[in-house]
């Protein structure tokens, strides 16, 4: 069976894809400027996607999201499980690093952040950090990410993902990296950690490209936009 797809539904999908923040009344001009497809096509796209209520027509002739968006968003919702998303991205991210892999989101107090999942290898020496635990501020790597993109503090020149080593215990070593979700807000921290003996010992650059690579995709899946995926994990 053909895996090609059906260009006119891909070419609907990218006229709804236009709406962004900031962005959620276009005209047809618009539509134009931001699609590589002929004015024709657009409008013809844009009847059918207001037939079906993904898109309104506006007195002023400009378009916007139709209620038909707002149910389909609803429905994901409801059905919408984090760990079935994060999960697998820590698990596969464990593997090819052989080191532990963990989400962290904020915790009740200012800096405070929560292991909320992890992943770690069956075999060796790793981070004893658990699901559940609640550290407090500190200058590891991911207490770090946290400082920056969750209290505002400033990041200077520093590249990602975040480096530290001994900063939470003199034995560990870690690398984090924001993740973001919709509306392209920080939702969280990916962290690989492991012992520094060893970590002393692996590529660094394929390390770092793992890490970026698996936050990207994780960032996708809880929504945050290609244009900030890209400014933020180039």
């Amino acid at each position: 069976m053909s895996n090609d797809g059906v260009i006119a539904v891909e070419r609907a999908l990218s006229v709804l894809d236009c709406f962004k923040p900031g962005a959620e009344h276009l005209s047809l001009a618009d539509f134009a400027t931001r699609l590589p497809l002929h004015k024709t096509t657009i409008f013809r796209l844009l009847n059918s996607l207001a037939r079906c209520g993904y898109v309104v027509r506006e007195p002023s002739g400009s378009y916007g999201l139709g209620p038909r968006v707002l149910y389909l968003a609803r429905v994901y919702e409801r059905g919408f499980d984090l760990s079935a998303v994060v999960l697998p991205v820590l698990e596969h991210l464990s593997a090819q690093t052989g080191e532990s892999a963990a989400y962290y989101v904020e915790g009740g107090e200012p800096g405070q952040r929560l292991c909320l999942f992890r992943h770690q290898p069956h075999e060796g020496l790793h981070s004893q950090v658990i699901a559940g635990s609640v550290m407090p501020p500190d200058l590891s790597s991911t207490g770090r990410v946290f400082a920056i993109w969750a209290q505002g503090k400033p990041r200077g020149d520093e590249r990602l993902p975040l480096f530290s080593c001994g900063a939470r215990d003199p034995y560990t070593s870690s690398w984090s990296i924001p993740i973001l979700g919709s509306d392209d807000r920080f939702v969280g921290a990916l962290t690989i950690a492991g012992p520094s003996a060893r970590l002393k010992t692996v590529n660094v650059a394929q390390f770092e490209a793992l890490v970026v690579q698996h936050a990207q995709e994780l960032s996708a899946r809880l929504g945050a936009s290609s244009d900030m995926r890209e400014a933020l994990y180039g």
